[in-house]
């Protein structure tokens, strides 16, 4: 849901910008497009979770061939879930909006002048003047849409829905970057098969494979939350070496410390 309540926030920051006199370097804008944060987070969540995944196997089996059964196995699981997920999340986000619009617009047809009342409170704490807010509000009480808009950003911290986005291609577009990203741990197990039997050299390839993937998406994770990059790639690979290392203990101890074979 679009939470756009943090009006303190963006006066905080638009005085910092004002002490420095408006003066440097315009601030990088961040990725925009429909998908990206659908295809970037989505590959982050699949790689470090299919790592994590044959980090443990490997811990606990020498069989390559369980890795690539059970990794793939779990990797389309995994994508058909996060797919699902992602399309009820913005099925529902569409019809909460929906709904209480309809709760808005009743009530500024209704109740005009509470409605009216509480905008001029809501625009008075952000900074503005009384009688500038007064002659805002009245100039908003002419056009009913942008009056039920306003309502419901500053009750409700939400944006009007946008009719552009369709649901099911979320979970498609979601789907389809678990699948693609989640599958490069594999393809190392893939590549490696004509040329070493070793499955230790097959799981440090599988490593190399990931840290590189996870340093492109901290790359775009970056651009989309104007981030530094190197920050972003280093909090990326820490957050898959932590996953991994996890997983690959885990694994370990149950063959070792439990006793259960691959």
């Amino acid at each position: 849901m679009s939470d756009i309540g943090g009006g303190s926030s963006s006066i905080r920051l638009l005085r910092e910008v004002e002490e420095e006199g408006g003066s440097g370097e315009r601030p990088k804008e961040p990725w925009k497009g429909e998908y990206v944060k659908s295809i970037v987070y989505g590959g982050l969540d699949a790689i470090i979770t299919c790592f994590s995944l044959i980090s443990s196997i490997s811990a606990s089996t020498s069989s390559s061939v369980n890795v690539l059964v059970l990794g793939f196995a779990n990797l389309v699981a995994d994508a058909i879930s996060m797919g699902l997920g992602d399309y009820v999340s913005a099925r529902t986000e569409q019809d909460v909006i929906i709904k209480e619009r309809r709760v808005t617009e009743w009530d500024v047809i209704n109740h005009i002048d509470t409605e009216q009342s509480q905008l001029l409170t809501h625009f008075q704490a952000l900074g503005m003047d009384y009688n500038d807010a007064t002659l805002v509000v009245n100039i908003f009480k002419k056009y009913k849409d942008i009056m039920v808009d306003q309502r419901m950003v500053a009750d409700k911290g939400m944006l009007p829905a946008d009719e552009e986005v369709t649901p099911w291609k979320n979970g498609l577009v979601t789907f389809t970057s678990f699948m693609l990203f989640g599958s490069t741990p594999l393809l190392s197990f893939i590549i490696l098969i004509p040329f070493t039997n070793n499955d230790t050299f097959k799981f440090i390839g599988a490593c190399i494979v990931s840290a590189i993937a996870l340093a492109l998406l901290g790359v775009a994770k970056a651009r989309i939350s104007g981030e530094r990059y190197m920050f972003s790639i280093a909090m990326t690979l820490f957050s898959g070496a932590m996953a991994g290392a996890t997983a690959y203990f885990v694994g370990w101890s149950l063959k070792h410390v439990a006793g259960l074979e691959g």
